[in-house]
């Protein structure tokens, strides 16, 4: 059973007492956020033209170095609301035509979530997205069947010396690929509405980063040898720009090259993954970067 007391819900199981004490991600008892808006920087059969219905959760079970979004991962940027309030952004963001409600790194608050989709329910009416870094529990996963219509996870790493390097996560690659085959296991395949967005399904995201194209390419390789094709959609992603804490990582401090990214790119034409989605070299800006202003809170 998925507890927060003492806390199991992610790969780390700290046992922490969260009524009490924050756990390994920075969190305790309360849901917390940071903004609650339609977004519309996902991929385009999240986003559409009227936006995904995104939620910020504030922080982390995984803790990347790098990470973008460091002010609520790691930094404690948001706010708490209650179960109820959580439930009623739901329907706020439904009203201003979201396309469906896009929970992000919302791992920590699994228990939380699913009582607010609860209350939600009756008059929510569009897709659920669960939008993670990948690092989870397959019981957690399990917990979100019949609740989460698509998942967005990232797939990080494959070597357990870099994930130990840059999210202290040596497991990183047992955990993931374990959660990955749960979500394709709960959707089925890939459903999408008349529109063209995304109804149910799987989008394995991958960011390439500085100096690591050979570990994209081998992740690659292992999509291709253990994943059926047709059954998810692949986003390989550009748009690492340095942020978070990177004193000590000086291989970060630069953006990925043309060279790296059209390399990751080539062999997943080469393999014949070319069912998802590439992104333009522009989009390695910090612009990209929501503002974590509490809108919608």
């Amino acid at each position: 059973m998925l507890s927060i007391s003492p806390c199991n819900l992610c790969p780390r199981q700290c046992g922490v007492d969260r009524n009490s004490e924050k756990g390994y991600c920075g969190c305790g008892a309360d849901i917390k956020i940071a903004r609650a808006a339609l977004h519309f920087w996902e991929e385009p059969c999240i986003s559409g033209v009227r936006g995904s219905g995104t939620v910020f959760f504030s922080g982390c079970n995984l803790g990347c170095v790098y990470c973008q979004n460091y002010k609520i991962s790691q930094g404690g940027v948001g706010q708490e609301i209650s179960i109820q309030r959580l439930a009623e952004i739901f329907l706020e963001l439904q009203d201003k035509g979201a396309h469906n409600i896009n929970l992000v790194t919302a791992t920590p608050y699994v228990p939380q979530v699913i009582r607010a989709l609860d209350m939600a329910r009756p008059s929510l009416h569009i897709p659920v997205v669960f939008n993670c870094g990948g690092y989870e529990s397959l019981e957690t996963i399990k917990a979100l069947e019949g609740y989460v219509d698509i998942y967005l996870p990232d797939f990080k790493y494959m070597s357990s010396g870099i994930s130990q390097r840059y999210s202290s996560a040596a497991d990183y690659f047992a955990m993931a690929t374990a959660a990955i085959r749960e979500m394709i296991g709960q959707t089925g395949g890939l459903e999408y509405d008349g529109e063209g967005m995304m109804k149910r399904g799987v989008i394995i995201r991958h960011l390439v980063l500085p100096g690591a194209r050979k570990e994209s390419i081998e992740i690659l390789n292992w999509l291709n040898d253990h994943m059926t094709k047709g059954q998810y959609l692949l986003s390989l992603m550009s748009q690492y720009t340095p942020a978070g804490r990177l004193e000590g990582y000086s291989e970060l401090k630069r953006r990925v090259t043309s060279f790296e990214y059209e390399s990751v790119v080539s062999e997943a034409v080469r393999l014949g993954l070319t069912d998802g989605f590439m992104q333009q070299r522009s989009s390695a800006e910090s612009l990209y970067i929501p503002p974590f202003d509490l809108e919608g809170v």
